[in-house]
Formats: C-alpha cells, structure tokens, sequence
C-alpha cells in the first residue's frame, strides 16, 4: 500500500488489535459519544451493541462522571501512590468493597485489565511463599481464555493468536481445556446443561504436577474475548471446590463480566462461587478513564502485614495506582450505577436479550448462539481458507447502516451498555440479522 491510498496524517499511528492496512484504506472515526450512541466524523449515528468495548456500561458521557473528572483536573491532577494517598483513592475501595463478594474487602488498584491480571498472579505467588510454601510456583489458566496481553497475561491465557509470536512465555504454566462443547451444548439459552465435569481436568494437573506445586488457578466466569464461552451448569463450583481441596487459589477474571454484565455487580455472585481473589477494570469508571482493581479475601491481605511495620509489605504497583481522575470517575460511575440500579438491570433485560438473540438461529451460516445478562455471542461458519472474514464483513456491513458490534474470530460478539432499551436490542438483532443475509 503506498501513501496515495490512505490519509497520510494516520501513518504515524500504529493501532492496537486493528487491521491497520485495511483501516487506513477506509477508516471508521469515531468523533463523539452520548447515551447509546457513538457519532462519526461525518456525523452518522452509530448505536453503540458493545459498550465501547465491553467497557462503558451505563453508556456514554453520564454527566456525573464527567462532573467528577473535571472537578478532579482543576483541584488535583496527580498523587503519588507510593508512600502518600489521597482520599478518594480510600473512598472508592470503601465503596468498592461494599459491592463485592463476601470477604474480598481488600481492593489493589491497577490501570487496567491486564496489570490486574499481573498483579493477582504476582500476590498468588508472594503469598504462597510469604505463608511458607514457597514451592507452589505453578499457574494454571484454561485454553481459549483470555487474561489481557502482558507476559503473564498470555502465559496464563490459551488465545493462540495471543501467544504464537513471543517465544515460551512464563515457565511453570499449565491449561485447563475449554468448556466449548457445541456437540453437545449449540444453541444453548444461557447456562449449557453440560460440561460441569471439565473442571475435573484440575485434578489431571494436580495429579502431574502435584498440588503442592500449583499456586493458583485463573478463569473467567464467562470468556469474553475468545467468543462468549458460558459456564456450563456446575463447572465454576466443582473448580472451586477442587481448588478448596489442593490447597490452589481460586482467581475470577472479572475485567468483562464485573459491574453488572450477568444481572449482579461480580458474576461471582451471579453463579454463586466466592474467588479468592477478582481481577476487574473496564467498568469500574465505564471506560473513561483507564483504571483496573484486584480485589483480594482479607485473609490473603492480613497474611502480607507482618514484619517491621515500617517495611513495604508487597513489592508491587504502578506509578498511576489509583489516580485521582480514575478514583474521581470511579466514584462518579459507582453513583451512576447506584442512581439508576444499573448493576442488576442485566438480569431484568436478560430474557428479551435472550430471545432476540436466538431468533437469528436458522439463518445463513449461523452454527450457534450464546448469551447470559447482557453479553452474547453468534458463531458463524468460517469461509474455508478465510477465518474470521465472513464476521469481519458482518462487522462492516453493521456499522454502515449504523451499528457497533464486535468480532473475535468468526463470533460476533454483543455486549450493549446496561442502560439499553428493548427497541435497541432489537434494532441491533435486525442490523445484524440483515447483516448475516447479505453476506456470502
């Protein structure tokens, strides 16, 4: 491709999980963001299927968040997280603590989700060692599941694309297998009624490496990235209670599912499984300013506080930990989410979401359909020799008739903000349903 084809002023820019060739050749610019809707540069309405990017959950541009923000630039633009603090830092874990699960009260703060990934791994480890068994050095992931792009992140995750390019990776790291059984569990409204037996696959870990090798096991409750996998009925409470028996931590990667995606704040508490610790981001200040968050059982906490108490107990964080626009948008997007019961109006939705999802089922191509609350996935039938193009020109072919979807391989994957209305839902099925017909 040579200059005349594009835009010179988009050469400098090197896009992140973007096709920049075919991006700079006919780019998609977003210039503005209200409610449900995103607005082009040449002012077309886009309606907004995927919370940015499974991100802005109360929708966009909530005027308590970005009140927050601007109050916070004018009094203080930044705080040192090492050895100082600011109050809205402690604020916002007081608040957040209120939401999670019984006994995670201890909240980390990161910058987004992949340094909370790093960071849960990281404590895993220390505190396996801090308490004496310094040999539980073992990490344990799941094939196809996705927990962000540093080393740790993609060493732990089983996304192939994720990991193909950068060599072996963490030592020492081990994968469940997938819960993706469409023989068996295709069309599934919800949770799949089998597949509970996969977590069994721990024990084979377990029984190759022995327990007293392994510090922890990280899932996410639904795999986001990877196309929407759902929790077969069962699978996260025998992990957990396989975890329970080895001695294993117990990590849920709640970057996608946590602040209200499944119909609660923690799809932990949705399923009715207590982690031992949650990596979270995205939602925690509806995507406006970039901010993550471990949050850690107080157990695993109070095992650090020991020696002088004058030395740094983990040697661990990041020059941006709480930042005082993160913790002011944080508290703006918590308010929002309180004022209007945002956190739990996934589950109020889900049924409408459910059966307009699955209306698509019978047309061109379409080999599945997956939802829980207000996150779903449709897998479509890859052309042969061009994976993921067929969802990729679905995906064009929905935001130039004004629909944002997203794709991951041939899976068009849907994740509306909780603020969504059942004409929305519907206008982005019909979109995409149209969108499936046209394309070959």
């Amino acid at each position: 491709m040579t200059t005349a084809d594009h835009d010179p002023r988009l050469d400098a820019y090197w896009m992140p999980f973007t096709a920049n060739r075919q991006f700079k050749q006919a780019p998609r610019m977003l210039a503005r963001a209200e409610g449900m809707h995103y607005w082009t540069d040449d002012g077309r309405q886009i309606l907004d299927g995927v919370a940015g990017l499974w991100c802005v959950n109360a929708g966009h541009a909530r005027p308590k968040i970005v009140q927050a923000i601007q109050q916070q630039a004018g009094e203080m633009d930044y705080a040192p997280p090492f050895q100082m603090g600011h109050p809205k830092a402690f604020e916002l874990a007081d608040e957040l603590a209120k939401l999670t699960p019984a006994g995670l009260n201890r909240v980390f703060f990161t910058n987004s989700g992949s340094e909370s990934v790093e960071t849960a791994l990281k404590m895993a480890l220390a505190y396996h060692r801090v308490r004496g068994e310094g040999s539980r050095t073992r990490l344990i992931g799941r094939e196809r599941g996705y927990h962000g792009v540093n080393f740790g992140g993609i060493s732990v995750g089983g996304i192939v694309t994720n990991r193909k390019m950068f060599g072996t990776l963490l030592s020492g790291v081990d994968h469940l297998r997938h819960t993706h059984d469409p023989a068996r569990n295709a069309f599934s409204v919800g949770q799949p009624e089998h597949g509970a037996d996969l977590a069994d696959d721990l024990e084979r870990l377990v029984a190759l490496h022995d327990a007293s090798t392994i510090a922890a096991v990280i899932v996410e409750p639904i795999a986001g990235s990877t196309g929407v996998l759902i929790p077969p009925q069962g699978y996260l409470q025998r992990l957990r209670k396989i975890c329970d028996q080895h001695g294993i931590l117990l990590i849920f990667d709640e970057v996608i599912t946590g602040f209200g995606r499944t119909g609660q704040p923690f799809a932990s508490q949705t399923f009715g499984v207590v982690p031992d610790m949650i990596t979270a981001a995205k939602g925690i200040t509806n995507g406006s300013v970039p901010m993550g968050a471990v949050f850690v059982q107080q157990a695993i906490h109070d095992t650090f506080m020991n020696g002088p108490a004058h030395l740094i107990e983990f040697f661990h964080g990041y020059t941006y930990s709480a930042h005082p626009l993160a913790c002011a948008a944080g508290l703006g997007t918590l308010a929002t989410y309180a004022d209007e019961g945002l956190l739990t109006r996934a589950a109020t939705m889900a049924d409408t979401f459910a059966t307009a999802l699955h209306g698509l089922r019978g047309l061109p191509h379409v080999v599945d359909i997956r939802n829980f609350g207000l996150v779903g996935g449709i897998e479509l039938a890859p052309r042969p020799g061009e994976p993921g193009k067929r969802a990729f020109d679905v995906f064009l072919d929905c935001f130039a008739h004004g629909v944002m979807i997203r794709t991951t391989g041939d899976t068009i994957a849907l994740s509306p903000p909780l603020i969504i209305s059942a004409e929305q839902i519907g206008q982005i099925v019909e979109t995409v349903a149209a969108a499936i017909r046209r394309v070959v």
